[in-house]
């Protein structure tokens, strides 16, 4: 049994300070409201420890209940929502406003390949030196883009420009 320890700001034992306490018991049944030196006691003569489930309730609520077993299905039920879980990353294409078909074909299938695989696209154009005059005609080169992966893709935050760079994030349809 252990004896006054937190982990994870869950109150057990001694570190019980309440007045009173709505005590549950081992299978679940309500044992009423009382304080927290009896609600202890009889969490010790089963042989168990007393956890404060809901401190924010009104009295808290405490339970009695295996604390070491309670510990483990909680870390158990973490990780398996964590395995649940798809990590959506941003991956970015980079392109130039000069850039020639080919690549730009190029671009447009790595893009592709990004959105098959559930990640969202975000689609550059750099502008340098003097192609800062001419950016209004690289727009019409982000809608081509979009136009190409029509097919799997949906214009998620449309062209625009941000500092030297001119960006569209592409996410794949549902």
């Amino acid at each position: 049994m252990m004896e006054g320890t937190t982990i994870s700001d869950l109150m057990i034992n001694e570190q019980i300070r309440d007045r009173e306490v709505r005590l549950v018991g081992a299978d679940g049944e309500q044992l009423g409201i009382m304080s927290s030196r009896e609600a202890y006691q009889k969490a010790q003569e089963a042989g168990l420890d007393l956890v404060k489930i809901a401190p924010k309730a009104q009295p808290p609520v405490c339970k009695i209940i295996d604390y070491g077993k309670y510990k483990y299905e909680q870390t158990r039920k973490e990780k398996e929502a964590r395995k649940k879980q798809k990590i959506i990353e941003v991956k970015e294409v980079r392109m130039s406003p000069n850039i020639d078909q080919n690549d730009f074909n190029t671009k447009v299938n790595a893009a592709r390949k990004f959105l098959s695989k559930g990640d969202k696209v975000k689609v550059s154009i750099r502008f340098r030196g003097r192609e800062m005059a001419h950016t209004q005609a690289s727009k019409p080169m982000l809608d081509e883009f979009a136009a190409k992966l029509a097919d799997v893709a949906n214009v998620e935050k449309p062209p625009k420009m941000e500092g030297r760079f001119m960006t569209m994030f592409l996410t794949e349809k549902r």
